[in-house]
């Protein structure tokens, strides 16, 4: 039998060089790495982020029915904590104030205990909406026999960066709950003080409904190094979505290690085309710049045909100087009305989220969709005509999230949509595009039945 006989250990097969090789090039996964260098914050939220990987699957196999509970109490909750909600809002106010914020900025951050119950009512309302989790995408028999479905399944982790605006902390955890996700939120240091007593009071309302308290969880510290922490908690966070301006989105998607998922930022523009109905025109103009300045669905330019412009800029100027619009205009535009300020190269791509609009006039629609491909942030893109070939070409054409057919900008939204609710509009391509709503916060798994298929 040689040298290894019955009872002696079995003979080792060598370790080869290029297996030697091969394993001190593969890294370990990142949240398993060992960083002598990590700082008391990084440890801090890569913990958080571990018991939201818990939490998460927990949550993931839960019926409708015990999701629908916890978010029943979580806003049963939020109404009978109003008083504490609005007192640790208050400090935030405070501070905004002393810091000399603008009231716009300070009425976005307050809370009152009104406010406060529709917030609750917006938790309610994800209770109503359809679950998306276990709904079968598409499924076949194989030639094989096996059974082939591909169903709906949770992200898992979902990291929110938001800025001041704490009825998002309520929102974005109901809304990953519902999908059955864990929340890691982290909202500014605005409203840090209102944004961790909300958390701590929709953590308690879930630990009583008996599902993870850590399915909502406030990422720890207030300063840029807990973001940036959670930038890079790959491994830990399967996804990220920033909510807030286009500063804020571009420091996610630049620094971040963790895929993300662009949201919000809307240079939005409407295009007058030649065979426009100018009521119509003027209608959809005037909704679309001023029925809210400060969404990203607002639009931000308007683009006129040339063949329109005597007949469209005449109403429609006046028009929105009575609605207190500044009118950014080329040098066409500036010649129709004497309060329009000339614009500038910065004007055609700024998202002003102000009463602020630039105004060009173009020679044709392929000079407005390059106008569009060169400035546009691919959020939401209008055309007024009364041509079905000019609407077919400028949908074929112009690549955004949504494309309005003589319908104002203002109409993407979750909720104009029927989707009930969304965490935001989506602006990339991969994945979710558009108003995320509940299915946009899954992703999906293939799941093979067979009866002893082997290949």
């Amino acid at each position: 039998m040689g040298p290894q006989g019955p009872g002696a250990a079995p003979r080792r097969r060598p370790r080869s060089r290029r297996a030697d090789t091969l394993k001190e090039h593969i890294p370990p996964p990142d949240h398993m790495e060992a960083n002598s260098t990590m700082s008391d914050t990084e440890r801090d939220v890569r913990a958080c982020a571990e018991r939201s990987r818990d939490a998460a699957a927990d949550l993931a196999p839960q019926s409708r029915s015990v999701k629908d509970d916890g978010l029943l109490a979580m806003a049963d909750a939020l109404v009978t904590e109003a008083e504490s909600i609005v007192a640790a809002n208050r400090e935030d106010v405070e501070r905004a104030r002393a810091a000399g914020e603008s009231e716009a900025v300070i009425d976005r951050l307050a809370l009152t205990a009104e406010r406060v119950g529709a917030i609750a009512e917006s938790v309610r309302d994800v209770a109503e909406l359809p679950d998306p989790v276990g709904e079968v995408v598409r499924g076949s028999s194989l030639p094989n026999g096996l059974e082939l479905r591909q169903v709906r399944v949770p992200l898992g982790v979902i990291g929110i960066i938001y800025e001041g605006r704490p009825n998002v902390t309520a929102d974005a955890a109901a809304l990953c709950l519902k999908s059955g996700n864990a929340a890691l939120l982290r909202g500014s240091s605005s409203a840090y003080s209102s944004n961790a007593r909300i958390v701590e009071v929709l953590r308690g309302a879930l630990d009583k409904a008996g599902l993870p308290a850590d399915a909502v969880q406030l990422v720890p510290g207030s300063g840029r190094d807990s973001a940036q922490a959670l930038m890079r908690a790959r491994g830990l966070v399967d996804v990220l979505i920033p909510r807030g301006g286009g500063s804020l989105i571009r420091t996610v998607v630049d620094e971040s290690t963790v895929p993300v998922i662009e949201t919000g930022e809307g240079n939005c523009h409407v295009y007058i085309d030649e065979s426009a109905d100018t009521d119509m025109a003027v209608s959809i103009a005037v909704n679309a710049k001023t029925q809210r300045y400060s969404t990203c669905n607002t639009a931000e330019t308007l683009l006129v045909h040339a063949a329109a412009a005597d007949r469209f800029l005449p109403r429609v100027l006046p028009a929105l100087r009575e609605l207190g619009v500044t009118v950014h205009g080329d040098d066409t535009t500036v010649g129709y009305d004497d309060a329009v300020v000339p614009a500038a190269e910065s004007d055609w791509a700024a998202e002003y989220l102000s009463a602020d609009l630039a105004v060009k006039v173009v020679d044709s629609l392929d000079d407005a969709v390059a106008h569009i491909r060169r400035y546009s942030t691919k959020h939401t893109e209008a055309v007024v005509t009364d041509s079905q070939s000019a609407a077919r070409r400028f949908v074929s054409l112009v690549d955004a999230a949504a494309v309005m057919v003589n319908a104002s900008t203002r109409f993407t939204d979750g909720g104009e949509f029927g989707f009930g609710a969304e965490i935001g509009i989506s602006t990339q391509k991969l994945h979710a595009r558009g108003p995320m709503g509940l299915p946009e916060m899954t992703s999906t798994t293939y799941v093979v039945t067979g009866e002893g298929h082997v290949r």
